[in-house]
């Protein structure tokens, strides 16, 4: 009772429990969907452009110090909430209007407590620094698993009567469902995974590995510019407006989508 009171008392707390009463926590899991899916494609791009300082090691090692202090250490790891709620939410979205799962507070509690579990390990791992595992391995596990939830989905849409746009946004979507999750965690098993210069250089010389980044990079900005273009649609009043929201979008995105190819191939 104690721990229940005192959660009530956070801010914005008291606000969402209203918000649920009156529209329902479906209503709630979906507002924060869209709030955490903005957050990541900013840090997407924030992500390019650090990267972009690969071409010189010396000064990419030395701006990655910044993050060996508790504060820039502990903000990272808060990134992993809006990452791994972005990730199991929108599998639930997916099993829900896809696979026609209609149990869906029931996947709602198992998208907060997942969510909570995975943050904690993520900061266990961080804390301790010193996992190491195959990235080869890694990543092909993975990928072979994210292929195969992609097929699925796949299998299931592909004759429906959607737009190729749509079908698209929901199969990056059910392809990043582990990767972006499993990408964070790798990055997190040792600082110097991705911390340090000659580390990641060495590890992007593999032809598998370079493929994988430009997949993912693909994949997460057409994922996060469909997703935004959404929410201009459904939230700005006028048409012209909508159009000139939608024109920066794809021009923004598709900019740090060439940057991050050309990065990743370039390595």
């Amino acid at each position: 009772m104690a721990i229940s009171y005192l959660v009530t008392k956070i801010p914005g707390v008291g606000y969402l429990q209203t918000l649920a009463r009156t529209r329902g926590w479906p209503y709630v899991a979906s507002c924060a969907q869209r709030i955490s899916g903005v957050l990541l494609v900013l840090y997407v791009c924030f992500h390019i452009i650090t990267l972009s300082v690969l071409r010189n090691p010396g000064d990419f090692d030395s701006k990655m110090r910044f993050f060996e202090s508790f504060l820039p250490g502990f903000l990272e790891w808060l990134l992993a909430v809006p990452v791994i709620y972005h990730a199991l939410n929108g599998g639930r979205l997916i099993l829900y209007e896809i696979f026609g799962n209609r149990k869906d507070q029931n996947l709602l509690k198992w998208v907060l407590g997942l969510s909570v579990s995975y943050t904690l390990l993520l900061g266990l791992f961080m804390a301790m620094g010193n996992q190491t595992v195959s990235a080869i391995f890694f990543w092909v596990y993975v990928t072979v698993a994210s292929g195969f939830i992609a097929y699925l989905t796949v299998m299931k849409i592909r004759l429906s009567g959607a737009s190729f746009s749509w079908k698209l946004h929901r199969i990056t979507g059910a392809f990043l469902f582990l990767m972006i999750p499993a990408h964070m965690l790798f990055m997190h098993l040792d600082p110097a995974i991705g911390r340090d210069a000659q580390v990641i250089i060495t590890r992007m010389d593999n032809i598998f590995i370079k493929l994988i980044d430009l997949v993912l990079v693909i994949s997460v900005l057409y994922h996060g510019a469909y997703g935004l273009i959404g929410i201009c649609r459904d939230y700005l009043p006028s048409r012209r407006t909508q159009v000139v929201c939608t024109a920066f979008i794809v021009f923004v995105t598709g900019f740090f989508a060439w940057m991050g190819v050309k990065l990743t191939v370039l390595i």
